[in-house]
């Protein structure tokens, strides 16, 4: 997967490659990066943030659904994310972002932290 925006600066850039796994064998957790499906525009893949799990009350007036996840992008200002599209079904997350593979200088395992 390529990632094409900015909305996970500064983790990730325009250009990373990353490995997904599709059956990343636990539930996500929060803090995960994920590949999803975008809601609003068919065939296109974004990356984004765990930061809410079914059950979590993420803002005011909104619940996250059992079998949903809140997703939010590490730079606010630049991501379309749960905030505008509201809880994603997990039906739509293609799986686990986990490794950035190139460039050749960034690689690394992606961390799975706290917003």
């Amino acid at each position: 997967m390529v990632v094409r925006d900015d909305s996970m600066r500064p983790e990730l850039a325009p250009g990373d490659r990353l490995w997904v796994d599709p059956r990343p064998g636990r539930p996500f957790v929060r803090g995960d990066v994920v590949v999803l499906r975008d809601p609003e525009t068919p065939g296109r893949l974004l990356v984004k943030r765990v930061t809410g799990l079914a059950g979590d009350r993420p803002g005011p007036g909104t619940s996250v659904p059992e079998g949903s996840v809140y997703l939010e992008g590490d730079n606010p200002d630049l991501s379309r994310d749960s905030r505008a599209f509201g809880p994603v079904p997990l039906g739509v997350v293609v799986g686990l972002a986990w490794f950035r593979y190139a460039p050749a200088d960034r690689r690394a395992a992606l961390t799975t932290k706290f917003k």
